[in-house]
């Protein structure tokens, strides 16, 4: 990785990536997918210097703001990388490296023959739980009141995990999309679940 960005360019996307080789230090780590504009993960990795944060997001644009924003601010505990979310978790994060997921506004593929492509779907809580160290936790957020019943009714169904609250201090740290939808009069669902 350059010194100058905090952009990972993963020389492979077939091996998990080394996390000691990424960051200057060991510590533990959280992850965030889908990091719109990085609102949420540089206010929060500034917040908390004693944790590393892996942002994930498959939109340059949006890529290179949350570089621009974690240098301007000189963090050193934040790496950001362009992928699709599932393939991330599955693939490319080590097993059990995690110790909070964070899912905030994912794109509610509201059509009902697009649903299909919502990353909170069956598939998701195993994902999450090989990701994430014993004790580790998701957290959600959206303001898509039937995707946020879908989140509830997958998690439910998971034997993996047990619904927990989102702590005060972590739900004070907007995204960009909550102030907007919150300006509007919009409500934040939210949701969080522990590894069993």
């Amino acid at each position: 990785m350059s010194e100058e960005t905090l952009i990972h360019k993963p020389a492979t996307i077939l091996e998990r990536f080394d996390l000691a080789a990424l960051f200057p230090k060991a510590q533990l780590l959280e992850v965030e997918l889908g990091s719109g504009d990085g609102s949420f993960l540089v206010k929060y990795a500034a917040l908390r210097p004693e944790v590393n944060f892996f942002g994930v997001e498959r939109l340059l644009g949006r890529l290179r703001k949350i570089d621009k924003k974690g240098r301007r601010v000189g963090l050193t505990n934040l790496r950001v990388v362009r992928i699709e979310a599932a393939y991330f978790l599955e693939y490319l994060l080590p097993q059990n490296s995690a110790v909070a997921i964070h899912v905030y506004f994912p794109d509610p593929w509201p059509k009902r023959k697009h649903r299909k492509n919502r990353l909170i779907n069956d598939a998701f809580p195993p994902l999450a739980k090989a990701a994430l160290q014993p004790g580790g936790i998701v957290y959600l957020r959206t303001d898509d009141a039937d995707y946020f019943s879908q989140m509830k009714t997958v998690f439910a169904a998971s034997p993996l995990f047990s619904e927990v609250s989102t702590p005060e201090a972590l739900a004070t740290v907007q995204t960009d999309f909550e102030r907007g939808f919150l300006a509007k009069g919009i409500q934040t669902n939210r949701a969080a679940y522990r590894v069993k």
